[in-house]
């Protein structure tokens, strides 16, 4: 099955930030994109409707015969933790990779994390922490607005309006003395300048994009699922919503087109078990 492509999904966008480090990590994977965006945010929702949209999400992605499944969400990776029990292939989400990764980098013992309300208020971050090292400090921060200021094309560290608001959620971690900061959803990475200019160098930003990409690398290495084919892989997006408002924003994330790649989906009448 190592011809299958990789499955990703997300409420929204988000996600697209860890397509962008898949392609980097493993250039010769094709992979199938899908965003609810006719649902989004998950966020604010119950526990048992984020986890009904989850298996939804990735009920469509092995309809279209993946070899693997990246909830690149830190609220469905948060909160739909049994997921992973549920599946035929290989899965992954956000918090276990980004966690660990933060437990390497810090120095001092003392991590911030910031993601949506449902991601903090779960405490996923900090379970996974302290489940490697019960030494560390853990302070928490839920940023609801940096949602809405990406995907409203407010991402300049020189804007006004993003350094208040930055300044607003991040003043009490930094009052804290951490020395690595968790971006607990993967639609902080579009801000990480004007973070970390206001946290400064002392702090390291950890990608959660980044670090499930390098993840998801090496799980499909050792379950034998890389793709043998030394081309280059190709993306497919689906959305729920309006094709058009995706490709818009889409460019942001990645950084350039998704071109005619980009369809849509009723997912009540996808192929749903």
């Amino acid at each position: 099955m190592s011809e299958g492509a990789i499955g990703i999904f997300d409420s929204g966008l988000g996600g697209l930030t860890a397509v962008k480090e898949l392609v980097k990590v493993l250039p010769h994977e094709d992979i199938i994109y899908f965003g609810d965006t006719a649902r989004v945010p998950y966020g604010n929702r119950s526990k048992k409707t984020i986890i009904r949209y989850a298996e939804q999400d990735a009920c469509f992605l092995l309809s279209k015969g993946v070899k693997m499944i990246i909830a690149a969400c830190g609220t469905v990776s948060s909160v739909a933790v049994d997921l992973k029990d549920e599946l035929p292939v290989p899965f992954t989400g956000v918090v276990v990779p980004t966690a660990q990764a933060a437990v390497k980098a810090t120095k001092n013992g003392r991590i911030g994390v910031i993601g949506t309300s449902a991601t903090v208020n779960s405490g996923s971050y900090k379970n996974e922490i302290l489940r490697a090292d019960r030494g560390i400090k853990v302070f928490q921060q839920d940023c609801p607005l940096f949602v809405s200021l990406v995907e409203n094309s407010f991402i300049s560290a020189d804007d006004e309006i993003v350094k208040l608001v930055v300044r607003r959620y991040l003043e009490g971690l930094k009052n804290e003395g951490i020395d690595t900061l968790i971006l607990g959803c993967t639609h902080f990475p579009i801000i990480s300048q004007a973070i970390s200019d206001y946290l400064g160098d002392g702090v390291t930003l950890i990608d959660s994009g980044r670090e499930t990409a390098l993840y998801a690398a090496g799980l499909l290495e050792k379950n034998k699922l890389l793709s043998m084919d030394e081309g280059k892989g190709s993306c497919r997006y689906y959305v729920s919503d309006t094709v058009e408002d995706f490709k818009r924003t889409a460019e942001i994330f990645l950084g350039k087109s998704v071109g005619n790649e980009v369809s849509h989906i009723n997912l009540e009448q996808a192929v749903i078990h």
